[in-house]
């Protein structure tokens, strides 16, 4: 037996080929530990491995070893719904990107796009966010993890999907219809004393001009952007009133929330001094661009 090869991962291929052969598998979690390895420790080894899964795993789901159909008949249903959770990872940033810039740009112009606190369906939308971080803030804590983990986990659920999944996502398809994708980038798994250090710090190490940072950056500058403006009509001009802002209660939160994720970004770009810090090319790219397509979408200041 060997590896299936002519895939980004061939682990999951040929996983899905010899259960469908009639292998079972097991759960085995030695207590000596079988192989010490290095994981990615900065932002952009990271989002280049989740790049990597994520459009091989489409790659699967897009050809004939996709588990519905290779495995029909030999794979149980919940073992191809396990598989396809995580061969659909790219399509995920679809709706995140629509969800971190669409709110954002509509709080610009001061138009709702979510039902008022005065609503009953304004709960629905409180009672998934609410629930949901809550899930899994206490998961984590309950297998020894920190708070400040879990609010990495949060800004590394983000960067992923608008990042990673999305160029894995443009990759997969172009290479469906028989384009060329942006080609395969081995993640990097070594770093210097300083990086290791801020990593054990649970310090996001940025430090990196990439696409995918720069799509990172512009979305956080974007929705800080919407944010202060939100913010300066409510407070400094008055032009926001009080039955404005329950109307776009969940605009706001939401525009904020994706602030309070971005604020290790904010300070990489503003006031970190070492080699994590964000590049000043792409803080001038990311707020340029964000600035402008704030204005070009119709920004009224109204004052």
């Amino acid at each position: 037996m060997g590896l299936k090869y002519g895939c980004l991962v061939e682990d999951v291929i040929t996983g899905i080929a010899i259960h469908c052969r009639g292998w079972k598998s097991i759960y085995m979690k030695p207590k000596r530990e079988g192989f010490m390895g290095m994981a990615g420790t900065t932002l952009d080894q990271n989002l280049v491995q989740h790049k990597r899964w994520s459009e091989g795993n489409l790659q699967i789901m897009l050809s004939k070893y996709n588990p519905a159909w290779y495995g029909f008949g030999r794979l149980h249903i919940g073992f191809v719904a396990g598989y396809s959770i995580y061969g659909l990872w790219g399509f995920n940033c679809f709706a995140t990107l629509c969800y971190a810039i669409i709110p954002s740009l509509y709080l610009l112009k001061g138009v709702p796009l979510f039902p008022p606190v005065s609503s009953f369906w304004f709960y629905p939308f409180l009672f998934v966010a609410v629930a949901d971080s809550a899930c899994s803030f206490a998961e984590l804590v309950s297998i020894g993890g920190t708070s400040l983990g879990w609010l990495n986990l949060q800004r590394m659920w983000l960067y992923k999907r608008v990042s990673s999944y999305l160029f894995a996502t443009v990759d997969a398809l172009l290479r469906l219809i028989g384009f060329p994708g942006s080609g395969f980038i081995v993640s990097a798994k070594v770093s210097d004393d300083e990086a290791l250090e801020r990593y054990g710090r649970e310090m996001i190490e940025f430090g990196v001009d990439s696409p995918m940072v720069t799509i990172i950056s512009w979305i956080a500058a974007l929705n800080f952007v919407s944010f202060a403006v939100a913010v300066a009509r409510a407070t400094v001009f008055g032009s926001l009133g009080r039955e404005a802002a329950e109307v776009m209660a969940l605009q706001i939160a939401l525009s904020g929330a994706v602030v309070a994720v971005n604020l290790p970004l904010y300070a990489a770009a503003l006031f970190r001094k070492d080699g994590g810090r964000l590049p000043s090319s792409v803080t001038v790219k990311s707020v340029f661009a964000a600035v402008t397509f704030a204005v070009g979408f119709g920004l009224e200041f109204k004052v």
